[in-house]
């Protein structure tokens, strides 16, 4: 596993020669207005939003797994915990196909727990009640969305 930031940045090439600098690595994945990095040393996600928020913020914070067994067990966790959720779904989005579960922190942050399956060509695409609502990143979704509806994306 590994600790997933995704951060809004106003310049994503500013943004990406920055961290290439930072941590030493390049991105795994380039796409227009997104970048992501695998590092290994720390283990981090980085994850650059161009244009999503105001510069500089969190976008969301996430855990990626490496099996869907492990999400699965998130999200039984969290439930019985009593936390709210937004269930297990199998999505695409943010250039991934994945199968993932969100939770809201007390302080607003919106956590994904997910595992990536394979590269996808599109950016975004987002399901509440298994209708595609199209627009922006679910984890911006997650704001309007009531929590026992589904939501995708990360």
């Amino acid at each position: 596993m590994r600790l997933q930031l995704a951060l809004n940045v106003d310049d994503l090439e500013e943004a990406i020669a920055f961290y290439s600098k930072m941590f030493a690595a390049e991105p795994a994945k380039i796409r227009p207005g997104y970048a992501n990095f695998a590092i290994e040393n720390p283990p981090l996600k980085l994850v650059l939003f161009e244009g999503a928020g105001e510069n500089g913020t969190i976008n969301h914070l996430g855990v990626e797994t490496e099996t869907s067994d492990e999400v699965l067990a998130t999200e039984a966790r969290l439930t019985g915990s009593g936390l709210a959720t937004t269930g297990v779904d199998e999505t695409v989005c943010c250039y991934a196909e994945k199968t993932e579960t969100w939770v809201h922190a007390p302080d607003g942050n919106k956590w994904e727990w997910y595992v990536k399956h394979s590269d996808a060509e599109q950016l975004q695409k987002t399901v509440v009640a298994g209708t595609d609502v199209g627009g922006r990143c679910c984890a911006a979704q997650l704001d309007t969305i009531n929590v026992t509806d589904r939501a995708c994306c990360g």
